[in-house]
């Protein structure tokens, strides 16, 4: 059961209202893909705020995936939903310009790169952890439904992973391997 049922439900009806259910995304539609997010992390035990991070994790866009529910200018109302943690976890995770930010994650002075402002800083170390359980938790429900996805992603996204490993936790890291690789290599 994810973390925060209140929270949890006022978020899918924002969601909705939002029209999530009708956008079409792997596996169905956005929120069908988001709701998995937010399993997968629940059953990684992630902390509550983390899991409802999941759930709303593309509410601006992210770097993958260009369509967002809400512009930046309404944190707060996201915010008010899902707290002011769990929204900055949000907001990380759609800042992030993945083609500058990805390369270094495996070292420890790796920089995060904002898409949105064109900056960059330091990863914080708890940062570093969020964005990484998010990350496999996403890639790894697309992986699963979707074996073009993994037939094409699945080697790159499990050598991140690999070096993103001392940031996830052990069920993820497990995730990971399960899903993105077999004898013989990636499936």
């Amino acid at each position: 059961m994810p973390a925060f049922p209140a929270a949890t439900d006022q978020a899918v009806a924002l969601l909705r209202r939002l029209g999530a259910e009708d956008i079409a995304h792997p596996g169905g539609t956005l929120l069908a893909h988001l709701q998995r997010v937010q399993a997968r992390l629940a059953s990684w035990n992630a902390r509550p705020a983390l899991q409802l991070a999941g759930l709303c994790h593309a509410f601006y866009g992210t770097d993958g995936f260009a369509t967002a529910l809400l512009p930046l200018d309404r944190r707060d109302d996201l915010a008010a939903v899902i707290g002011v943690e769990a929204e900055a976890v949000v907001h990380l995770y759609a800042s992030c310009d993945r083609k500058a930010t990805y390369p270094a994650l495996g070292r420890a002075d790796a920089a995060f790169h904002d898409r949105f402002t064109g900056r960059s800083s330091p990863f914080e170390p708890q940062s570093r952890r969020d964005f990484a359980e998010l990350s496999a938790a996403n890639e790894l429900d697309l992986a699963d439904i979707d074996s073009a996805f993994r037939d094409k992603w699945g080697p790159e996204l499990l050598a991140l992973f690999t070096r993103l490993q001392d940031s996830l936790s052990s069920d993820a890291r497990l995730a990971c391997r399960r899903v993105l690789t077999r004898p013989g290599g990636p499936r």
